[in-house]
């Protein structure tokens, strides 16, 4: 019995991870696809004659 809940219990730390681990991979795809936006709307604005900000070279 107890080599039964000790599996189940791996096999519940490990279908955690696995969830956790793709979850941020999720947020890490939108992150880097905001800041893919931000960056051509900090180029259009440049283009434009848009006056840069003290953040404007990330």
């Amino acid at each position: 019995m107890a080599v039964i809940l000790l599996v189940l219990l791996v096999a519940l730390v490990l279908g955690g991870l696995g969830f956790a681990a793709h979850a941020l991979w999720v947020i890490a795809v939108i992150v880097f696809a905001a800041w893919l936006i931000g960056f051509g709307i900090r180029r259009g604005e440049e283009a434009a004659g848009g006056r840069r900000r003290w953040y404007g070279r990330w």
